[in-house]
């Protein structure tokens, strides 16, 4: 009669060391488990990243330029300073068409003559 082993080794699926405790367990420890994870999602977190960093420089520069809660600002001045326009968190339309594009909390407005009112959306969460 031939007895089948049961007790297959297993393996950690990030460093390749032994594994005791749960059968379901792929990881030996919580380090590994993080590194298998980040790793796995080193791409998207890297775009995410980047794309964060926009949002934020884009929010910064129209603070900067926009101390008191509302001002008026040339688009060239928001070109140096490096707005990306492509860049925002939400768009507001009012009842007459035009829209608001913010980076969180900030927010501008296009005008006639490359010119931008920049505002700040008080109840920005609530």
């Amino acid at each position: 009669m031939s007895s089948k082993s049961t007790s297959e080794k297993r393996v950690c699926q990030q460093c390749g060391d032994e594994l005791f405790g749960r059968r379901d367990k792929k990881f030996c420890s919580d380090y590994c488990r993080s590194t298998a994870h980040n790793e796995e999602n080193r791409d998207y977190s890297n775009y995410m990243r980047k794309v964060n960093n926009i949002l934020r420089k884009n929010r910064r520069i129209l603070a900067k330029l926009n101390p008191n809660g509302k001002a008026k600002v040339a688009a060239s001045v928001l070109m140096e300073e490096g707005y990306n326009f492509a860049y925002f968190t939400n768009i507001y339309e009012t009842k007459k068409g035009g829209k608001y594009y913010f980076c969180y909390d900030q927010g501008y407005i296009k005008l006639d003559d490359d010119m931008y009112a920049l505002v700040v959306r008080e109840s920005y969460v609530k």
